[in-house]
């Protein structure tokens, strides 16, 4: 089945999808062997992993290329974080048949205004409503693919409040969006009453130390929400572990004495699958 395929039968479902953060090949793997059934590409991580913040200073073809890389290890449906499209209505038209051509199973855009920056960040600034419509108008009109999941994003609450955000999430939907996505709720009041007012498909974003508490997964359900992004954990548990290694190995010229925290040798390979490449370099000898 192709991706796009499976993430609509997963949405289909009465469950709830929890899609952790990737950047690179390496945590797609890891993602898919750690028994999830779709993986989030996110658009902050994958900035920082090329040394830049999350502020829109990469290029739509400079993501692409990382997406590649991602659809190609994870093996399951990969939902990709596409910032603001990264221009006009037509780019985003651009964007999403760049994206689905990629293998990605779905994107999502949102209402900044470009430059972006982090959904949790200050300083956030907004596009008109009828401008974002039309972008999502484009994006649903560039998709050959009937699966395809196209995700409206709001960053209006911390802008123009809650009751705007409501507003424009109504728009976006009548527009042609699968899926919504109001960024950045503050209460789990806020929470539920996005689940009760909007009675599409939702998305939530949960992790650890943004603006939005963290609810447990059976509550979100009940509140009416499908998928659920954790965008950045996985990378910050990698910035953690780094940093003390690099201490071990500044300290002592080695990292024995945190030998515990590492991977074995060859495991780090089995992540990567060498067994299966090994075995088809025999084959083809």
């Amino acid at each position: 089945m192709a991706p796009t395929g499976r993430l609509r039968q997963l949405l289909d479902t009465d469950g709830i999808i929890v899609a952790p953060g990737v950047f690179d090949g390496l945590s797609a793997h890891l993602v898919r062997r750690a028994g999830f059934d779709v993986a989030y590409a996110s658009g902050g991580a994958i900035a920082r992993s090329i040394g830049y913040p999350d502020l829109g200073l990469l290029g739509m073809k400079e993501v692409l290329s990382r997406l590649e890389q991602i659809v190609e290890s994870a093996g399951i449906p990969v939902i990709a974080d596409a910032d603001t499209g990264y221009g006009n209505a037509l780019s985003v038209w651009r964007t999403v048949r760049e994206f689905q051509n990629a293998g990605v199973a779905g994107l999502h855009i949102e209402d900044q205004s470009f430059p972006k920056r982090c959904g949790h960040l200050e300083g956030k600034e907004l596009i008109a409503t009828h401008e974002m419509v039309q972008k999502v108008r484009a994006a649903r009109e560039a998709t050959t693919d009937k699966d395809f999941v196209i995700i409206a994003r709001t960053d209006a609450i911390a802008v123009e409040g809650f009751e705007r955000a409501i507003a424009r999430a109504h728009a976006y939907a009548d527009a042609g969006a699968d899926m919504l996505f109001v960024e950045a709720p503050e209460s789990e009041a806020q929470i539920r009453s996005i689940g009760q007012r909007l009675p599409q498909m939702k998305v939530i974003n949960m992790f650890q130390g943004g603006k939005t508490p963290l609810v447990p997964l059976a509550r979100l359900r009940e509140y009416g929400y499908r998928l659920v992004i954790v965008p950045s954990d996985l990378q910050r548990a990698v910035l953690r572990a780094m940093s003390d290694v690099l201490e071990a190995i500044r300290r002592d010229g080695n990292s024995a004495a945190i030998a515990d925290r590492l991977v074995e040798f060859h495991a780090r390979d089995a992540v990567v699958e060498i067994d299966d490449y090994l075995e088809r370099e025999r084959r083809f000898k």
